[in-house]
């Protein structure tokens, strides 16, 4: 198995984890992704539901994919009212223009674009819609620069290229933050690839340095809640006439 095979394999365990650390995504990111009207969305790679319930949650008609069985078995858990689907971008299981937006929030870069993209295309309604999401810690603040430094980059080999048959790219992004507590931080941590892959010595003396730096940074000492802002990076382009 490739290393970036391995990465993007490992969420499956995890699922729980990374169920209750990772973030939502903002609103405005939707509204900014999602054209008005947009009655048939794919969740593609949709992970343990978190995007998914925010696309039911306004009322659109949303079928989950998602390639790991570890994570489909959390999702169906967390959102049971959705059609969540065992499958691949680059193997999609539903007919040709069956949707009409393919959001995927999170995991374009474990995707191969070569393949993927013809192949959303395919499932697209003419002049449907793709849009690429990702949450980036705003390392602006200085103690989840500390937490970057502990922690490591972030999806820092994100890949926003998409090809044909999709048209140009618009890329925007939407800052925000949200309230979490300590566990819910190193839950947090916890489910990142590079983090589950670690053995269990070196994960744990990863998970101590980030309780350490809670318990000592100016910003975070004692407290039971904090904020954690965020980046939103939004790509959204349509299948060319």
């Amino acid at each position: 198995m490739s290393d970036r095979a391995a990465h993007a394999s490992s969420f499956g365990p995890a699922a729980e984890i990374y169920e209750r650390g990772r973030p939502s995504y903002p609103a405005a990111a939707l509204d900014w992704l999602l054209p008005a009207g947009t009655p048939r969305v794919v969740d593609l790679g949709a992970g343990t539901g978190k995007l998914t319930r925010q696309i039911r949650d306004r009322g659109l008609s949303v079928t989950a994919v998602e390639p790991s069985e570890g994570m489909i078995a959390q999702l169906k858990r967390s959102v049971p009212d959705v059609a969540a689907l065992l499958g691949s971008a680059e193997s999609i299981p539903l007919p040709d223009g069956s949707a009409d937006a393919v959001l995927v929030a999170q995991a374009w870069h474990w995707m191969d674009p070569e393949r993927a993209a013809p192949e959303i295309g395919r499932v697209l309604t003419p002049g449907g819609r793709l849009g690429l999401l990702w949450n980036l810690r705003d390392e602006r603040s200085n103690w989840v620069r500390r937490l970057g430094e502990i922690i490591g980059s972030q999806e820092s080999d994100r890949e926003t290229a998409v090809g044909a048959p999709f048209g140009p790219l618009e890329i925007t992004h939407f800052e925000w933050t949200e309230t979490i507590g300590p566990e819910r931080l190193i839950d947090m941590v916890a489910s990142r690839s590079h983090v589950i892959l670690l053995d269990p010595g070196d994960r744990a003396a990863l998970l101590s340095e980030v309780r350490r730096l809670m318990a000592t940074h100016p910003d975070l000492v004692g407290r039971t809640e904090f904020e954690l802002p965020y980046i939103t990076e939004c790509v959204r382009t349509t299948v060319r006439p």
